[in-house]
């Protein structure tokens, strides 16, 4: 039986691309692991250490009920399910304080920590306060009592189960004289009972969900190697050790046993076999599935063109690709955003996927669907009718030249609306998602001019207890880039970073730049900013374009000091969002004229020249 050619075809390039791109080492793509099933990266076994992030420990007894196993620093714990990047453990130790429910508990931190750079934990924990039943302890509204032990009182929250509560002065200076714990808890909607007492939300068995970090991500998933420090400490991936010689003599050899006609035919089908067999693109795929629970709905390249008709109606371009109007099936309207040539290996979709994937708020854009087919990958939003804020704020950025101005109030809830956003993306989430990238040009307005933060390209996903994150280069965009960013003598980048570019953002809704362009007589060292901050000490008025009544100017003067604090060159001295949203609802009377900023135009510009930015 003589096989087809193009069957045959296919077995040669299968094999070819086995031969030459050989899987992640010696890796299974999953293990065995007893009554736990089968595991995948990052769990692996003691016989493959190698190949993933966290050992689990009695993978090899075939027994049905064998213990298995996970060691967290000097602690073990028992591993009672696994689920993807989910694993669910129990703490012996805890269980059997619990169930004595002796008072004990309360006096141990039982927490599952670690100082990996390739992988941070996350899971649900509440923080008790044990304190000394003789001591006056003045309790903050959210939190209740409950006396368990002899002598001691324990005080525990009833509104949240967030970490970021605990590092709060708002809080914790009512508690300094007491012992603090942290203990997990079995579930996210089990708010304690203010009369209860706290043995009946603490558990022994708490499920952990397993963050990898995006450098060590694209690592395993894309690039098929290992996660590893070098001496000095810094990241690398290492990767598959076969010299380039031998792939060059065994794809040679393999190729001169084929047949000439072979070789022909190869060509004929080389762009759709190799194009659908491509390892890059396999990869993406694999991280999607890991990366799972997706509500977007994925779309082929041609339901892309139908609903963009093919490509007609151009919206806007950008550094990471050009967006265009289109129409779904349902008639509801899109925006469709079709990136740039591959580059990176697709770090720029995954990394946009990924983070808008782990939000839902008002103020942020909302993902519908994607596309990622072949090189060709789009990313599908909710339409924004009013389109970004750059035109109502830059004429030369309105085609039409309608002039289009905003009124106070309007920009002012714009204002407010895109702090909310930032606060739920510092603190919101189950992870910290740091944008990096907060400018008019990335903030679209819907039909009732709410805001909504989009370009998640230059985001970073981190624990939600890091304080800073590690960044080899600067990203953003110059003139909202915070000075930390480009150069690490200001201080650690952190979420305060966005802080600094929504502070730099509001003045230019203000129309700050263009009036000091415009109206003021000042030397090149003139930093607008301080231009700014020169009136609002003087209590002068900035006679901007929009400001129309008195009430206008109330909401001006706000909206400036608020923005003035945002960029504060020490980021230190910048407010937390949460705390950003509470001075733009709050009274005026409140605000203080912040500290003066030290960093002059001159400096700030040609710091920023002198470093590579990534831009969108």
């Amino acid at each position: 039986m003589m096989v087809p050619a193009n069957v045959f075809c296919i077995l040669f390039f299968s094999t070819l691309l086995l031969l030459v791109f050989p899987a992640n080492g010696k890796c299974p793509s999953s293990l065995d692991c007893g009554n736990l099933g089968k595991i995948h990266f990052p769990f692996t076994d003691l016989k493959h250490p190698e190949c993933g992030l966290l050992v689990i420990h009695g993978c090899d007894d075939p027994s049905p009920d064998a213990v298995k196993t996970i060691k967290n620093k000097a602690t073990w714990f028992y591993v009672e399910k696994i689920d993807q990047f989910t694993i669910v453990i129990r703490d012996n130790d805890l269980q059997t304080l619990l169930l004595s429910r002796r008072c004990g508990v309360f006096s141990e931190n039982s927490t599952f920590d670690s100082s990996s750079p390739f992988f941070s934990f996350q899971f649900l924990n509440v923080t008790l306060f044990t304190c000394n039943s003789t001591l006056n302890v003045t309790l903050p509204p959210s939190f209740s009592k409950s006396t368990l032990c002899r002598g001691d009182d324990i005080f525990y929250d009833t509104d949240t189960m967030e970490d970021e509560f605990v590092s709060s002065e708002n809080y914790y200076r009512y508690f300094t004289a007491c012992s603090m714990v942290r203990l997990p808890i079995r579930d996210a909607g089990l708010i304690p009972d203010p009369k209860g007492n706290p043995f009946d939300f603490v558990s022994a068995e708490f499920p952990i969900q397993i963050q990898i970090s995006p450098a060590c991500s694209s690592c395993y998933y894309l690039r098929r190697g290992q996660c590893q420090l070098d001496n000095q400490g810094n990241f690398f991936c290492a990767q598959d050790k076969t010299s380039k010689k031998v792939k060059i003599l065994v794809a040679a050899a393999s190729v001169a046993g084929a047949l000439g006609i072979l070789m022909v035919m190869a060509c004929i089908f080389r762009r759709y076999y190799c194009y659908k067999e491509n390892p890059t693109l396999q990869m993406i795929e694999t991280f999607l599935k890991q990366h799972g629970h997706l509500s977007a709905k994925r779309y082929s390249y041609l339901d892309v063109k139908k609903m963009t008709n093919s490509f007609k109606n151009k919206l806007g371009q950008g550094g990471f690709g050009t967006v265009y109007k289109g129409r779904l099936h349902n008639g509801s309207l899109v925006a469709v955003k079709v990136l740039s040539k591959l580059q990176g290996d697709g770090e720029e979709f995954i990394n946009e996927v990924a983070s808008i994937s782990m939000t839902s708020h008002i103020n942020i854009v909302s993902l519908l669907g994607f596309c990622l087919e072949g090189t060709k990958r789009v990313l599908i939003y909710e339409y924004m009718p009013h389109g970004s804020l750059e035109k109502f704020i830059y004429e030369e950025k309105d085609p039409l030249k309608l002039n289009l101005t905003l009124n106070c109030k309007t920009m002012y809830n714009i204002a407010i609306g895109v702090a909310r956003g930032l606060e739920y993306l510092h603190k919101g989430c189950n992870t910290k998602i740091l944008h990096f990238d907060i400018k008019p040009h990335n903030i679209l307005l819907d039909e009732f001019f709410c805001p909504k933060i989009s370009d998640f390209g230059l985001a970073k996903i981190c624990p939600r207890e890091k304080s800073t994150v590690s960044m080899m280069v600067a990203r953003g965009t110059a003139g909202y880039i915070a000075p930390e960013v480009f150069c690490r003598n200001f201080g650690g980048v952190s979420h305060k970073s966005d802080v600094y570019s929504y502070g730099m953002m509001v003045l230019e809704m203000l129309g700050a730049r263009e009036n000091i362009n415009d109206k003021a007589d000042f030397s090149s060292e003139k930093y607008f900013p301080h231009w700014v901050y020169s009136h609002l000490e003087l209590n002068e008025e900035l006679q901007l374009r929009s400001i129309k009544s008195q009430s206008d100017k109330e909401m001006v003067r706000k909206m400036t000091i608020v923005s003035l604090w945002c960029i504060q060159t020490d980021p230190s001295n910048r407010p937390a969002m949460s705390k950003v949203v509470e001075m733009m609802e709050g009274s005026i009377s409140s605000l203080q004229i912040p500290p003066k900023p030290f960093v002059s135009s001159i400096s700030a510009s040609s710091s920023l020249d002198s470093q590579t930015s990534e831009t969108s």
